[in-house]
């Protein structure tokens, strides 16, 4: 039988436009400074716009779509055309007032694609690339135009296709117990949805980070695997209607990807710092980086308790020994919970009846001001809310100007709820539930800061949407829980693993400090819980898990019965002038090196999951031509975490350079701690 020629052209027709709308082209590209990265944007022959990277000419990010699911308005996911294309470059050191090291090269080449949905009233979009070595960051601006007045983004069409086979950490998004899941290890097609970071190791060896920069009044960014190895943008739901709203002109966070050749180059990477606006506060000399105690580990050792009663820790006698305790031992602050009214109501579903203002019978707190004052030191206020934010946000503002009128300049603020959701105020003017995650849920955390910036009060968010940077924009805005901390190990069921440490420096720790609380002593939690760890790597946490405001955790009684332990917790700073990861693998071992910003110390730590492990120690971090004592708090010959030899802890000193090597032995489940100080 023959087809007629009319029917056969009109068959090949449709074929060819078939096989055109997968055609892609290259539409714009470019290289980072230092010709590692390359990044490559196409549109196919339908219009849908992608991108894809190389690193050192191998594919790392095969063709990945663009684009977004709209509310009020027809998808923007096709049908673009180019309409113009610039290549930029910057290069530019700029200082941290506090951070990981005081100055931060930030070297890119921006690439900048403007383009036009012809068939929607030429709607207009672009996508913006800034490109370094240690990897990408990507954002949508959405210019001023009468087609898209407001704009409700239902989700991205944002893809990451991994180019090769990929191992992943990750922790689920989206569930209860949130930023507190336990970091997993699964082959990256075997995943679900994911927070992030996302950590991932290529079989060739290369790492990536997928993660966000400058989160403002946008959505949390989570990742859903779609297929195989590609992983598309989700965004965390609102409880209002779309993910987000946003009216007029605006641009989204940064979508990035760190990249290196192994975890430790990972950790070192600026990029999520660098992709946020510098400081608008202005002068912040009054930020304060420091270590502190706190009334707080009794009452996770169930020998204290928060609300009032026989067992209420935050008592002005019990607070006073704290107080008197930092004095002694050089510790700037003395935090506080249970202090205000409100505990004994069931607030871990609520909040409602907690007061911000108002405290205790027994607890005096402008006495107590006054008096850690006297000694030199400060109360940190705290707020637990309950995650119940308009409770809070009518008292918030009064909260900030008691602690201001009291001297008190930093606040822990809690956001517990057993459901692992919290409690705003919708778009519709009623109180509704939803994800921390959610726009409202961003929007209200940075509200906090910026108000208590007006009082001249530093933040440390518990319970917290994920850090994507803003210190560098907001920088009293100072930590973050943001992960599962010492408290589980407490009352966790299980314990912290292990390797935990180990995990949380190359993935959690990619995002920005955290609030760890290390420094248990004693090894132990409530009921005689034995941590999964040594004396030893309870001191090389506090340089490895990196927070400028540090809680020595343990209680007072336990460090004066370790002093050999804690001689090195009173020493160690947590403001660094330089920072240099020197080796590690995910969820393996880590070895960090910091650098005093007020001295010419430098302290090291490592770390290591439930082997034991020699690493070399190169100084080579060192000044040349200048001697060195090293104090050195390692785990003794026969030191294991599973046993009662956790607690064996050598000291000793020696004398190097930075020619040496040292050896560092780490136990089962150990680390070791090193000091080391110029000599004259």
């Amino acid at each position: 039988m023959r087809i007629r020629s009319s029917t056969a052209a009109l068959m090949l027709a449709g074929f060819l436009s078939s096989l055109g709308a997968w055609a892609q082209q290259v539409v714009a590209s470019a290289a980072s400074p230092g010709n590692v990265n390359l990044v490559e944007v196409q549109i196919d022959g339908g219009g849908k716009l992608g991108y894809t990277v190389k690193r050192k000419g191998k594919e790392v990010i095969g063709l990945s779509r663009l684009g977004f699911n709209l509310a009020n308005a027809s998808k923007l996911d096709g049908g673009f055309s180019l309409h113009r294309q610039r290549v930029s470059e910057r290069d530019e050191t700029w200082e941290q007032p506090w951070g990981e090291r005081q100055f931060v090269r930030n070297r890119y080449r921006e690439l900048r694609v403007e383009v036009e949905q012809n068939r929607h009233a030429r709607r207009r979009l672009a996508v913006v690339f800034r490109i370094y070595d240690d990897g990408i960051g990507f954002r949508y601006e959405f210019p001023s135009q009468p087609q898209l007045r407001e704009v409700e983004i239902v989700d991205e069409l944002t893809e990451f296709t991994v180019a090769q086979p990929a191992t992943a950490w990750w922790i689920p998004a989206g569930e209860y117990p949130g930023l507190e899941e336990e970091i997993r290890k699964a082959p990256l097609r075997e995943i679900g949805i994911a927070n992030t970071p996302l950590t991932l190791r290529l079989d060739d060896g290369t790492h990536l980070a997928l993660h966000e920069a400058a989160l403002v009044d946008y959505a949390s960014m989570w990742l859903r695997k779609v297929d195989g190895q590609k992983l598309r943008a989700m965004l965390a739901p609102s409880s209002s209607g779309a993910a987000v709203v946003r009216h007029g002109a605006f641009t989204t966070p940064w979508r990035t990807l760190q990249i290196a050749d192994d975890a430790a180059g990972l950790a070192m990477s600026d990029l999520i710092l660098n992709l946020n606006e510098p400081n608008k506060l202005g002068d912040v000399s009054w930020v304060k980086p420091s270590k502190f105690v706190g009334v707080w580990w009794e009452m996770h050792l169930n020998k204290g308790s928060w609300n009032a009663g026989p067992k209420h820790a935050a008592t002005t006698a019990n607070t006073k020994r704290y107080i008197d305790f930092a004095a002694k031992h050089g510790f700037r602050g003395v935090l506080v919970e249970g202090w205000n009214l409100g505990w004994e109501s069931d607030w871990g579903h609520g909040g409602a009846d907690f007061s911000f203002t108002q405290a205790y019978p027994d607890f005096d707190l402008p006495g107590l001001a006054a008096y850690a004052k006297d000694r030199g030191v400060r109360l940190i206020g705290h707020h637990e809310t309950g995650a119940n934010i308009p409770a809070y946000e009518r008292q918030m503002d009064a909260a900030y100007q008691l602690y201001a009128s009291l001297g008190i300049d930093s606040v822990k603020s809690g956001y517990v709820h057993e459901a692992g959701s919290a409690l705003f105020m919708g778009r519709d003017g009623r109180p509704r539930f939803g994800h921390a995650d959610s726009q409202e849920g961003g929007n209200h955390f940075l509200k906090a800061v910026l108000d208590a910036a007006r009082y001249r009060i530093a933040i440390d968010t518990h319970e917290p949407v994920k850090d994507t940077g803003l210190r560098r924009t907001y920088p009293n805005w100072l930590t973050r829980e943001g992960a599962r901390g010492v408290e589980y190990n407490a009352w966790g069921n299980p314990v912290n693993s292990v390797d935990h440490e180990a995990k949380l420096v190359f993935t959690r720790m990619l995002s920005g400090p955290m609030d760890y609380t290390p420094g248990i002593l004693s090894l132990e939690g409530a009921d005689g819980k034995p941590f999964n760890s040594t004396q030893a790597k309870q001191l090389a946490n506090f340089v490895l898990i990196y927070s400028p405001i540090v809680m020595a955790a343990d209680l007072p009684e336990h460090y004066e019965k370790y002093p050999a332990a804690f001689k090195f917790i009173r020493d160690v700073p947590t403001d660094w002038a330089d920072t240099r990861v020197i080796h590690g693998a995910v969820g393996e071992y880590a070895t960090i090196a910091r650098k005093d910003r007020r001295s010419q110390d430098w302290y090291v730590g490592a770390v290591t999951d439930g082997n034991a492990r020699s690493l070399s120690l190169p100084l080579s971090f060192l000044d040349q031509g200048k001697r060195y004592l090293a104090e050195i708090y390692r785990d003794g010959e026969q030191a294991d975490y599973r046993t009662a030899r956790r607690f064996d802890l050598v000291t000793e000193t020696r004398t190097v350079t930075a020619g040496d090597v040292l050896q560092l032995r780490l136990a089962p489940g150990g680390g070791q701690a090193i000091r080391l100080s110029p000599q004259p």
